[in-house]
């Protein structure tokens, strides 16, 4: 057996089962991370023919999300717009492209986060989502979090924060933003969603305050 095999094969031992070169560089992956990629890769297939209410009649695309499996950081947002739907990808719009530029400012590609919506497919006129609506997607958005376990979840407006923290309809975000919340051991940090932010510029601080809270519980930031 030559050394590069005895290599490959200890590595399969110790609980690798890739071994990736991009540029030159070598990358080993754990069994794990295949692992949770095959199961988010499942359940993006059911959530992509999925039925169970109204909106799969109106939408373009199911907007499943996307990012890094392995992350400690999941955004969540309320559910897909214009753009979302057009594309299939999560926060590709103008609110998307601002949510990218603060990412940025602390040099954080956003393939490193997973980002979703509550909700998966857009509601005609980007009106907010129907309780029947959320009831039948909300379990696709839990499968995600129990597969993906991340150790810190921003929520993007109030809505999210909401149905994230089963609080009551009328509660403002103002009430709380910034604040630390539990949902089991994960922290969940409620801010305002990017697509305020570009009407309403004075909200951009706190919102950069929120994200680096986000972004230091995660590991990204000291």
């Amino acid at each position: 057996m030559s050394d590069i095999k005895r290599f490959l094969k200890f590595l399969e031992l110790i609980g690798y089962d890739e071994v990736r070169l991009p540029k030159g560089e070598l990358l080993m992956v754990k069994k794990e991370e295949s692992s949770l990629q095959k199961e988010l890769e499942k359940l993006k297939e059911e959530v992509l023919n999925c039925c169970k209410c109204r909106l799969c009649k109106t939408r373009t695309n199911v907007v499943f999300g996307e990012g890094d499996t392995t992350t400690n950081l999941m955004f969540i947002g309320e559910a897909p717009g214009e753009q979302e739907d057009l594309q299939g990808r999560p926060f590709v719009g103008r609110a998307g492209q601002l949510l990218t530029r603060f990412l940025n400012l602390y040099g954080i590609s956003r393939d490193k986060i997973f980002i979703t919506n509550v909700v998966k497919c857009r509601p005609p006129g980007n009106r907010n989502p129907a309780q029947d609506e959320i009831k039948s997607c909300y379990p696709f958005l839990e499968k995600q979090i129990e597969i993906i376990k991340p150790k810190v979840i921003l929520c993007l407006g109030a809505f999210a924060a909401r149905t994230i923290l089963n609080l009551p309809e009328k509660t403002p975000i103002s009430r709380i933003r910034g604040k630390e919340q539990k949902l089991g051991e994960i922290v969940v940090i409620p801010t305002f969603h990017p697509a305020y932010l570009l009407r309403n510029r004075k909200g951009e601080p706190e919102f950069q305050k929120d994200l680096e809270l986000a972004l230091r519980l995660a590991g990204f930031i000291k």
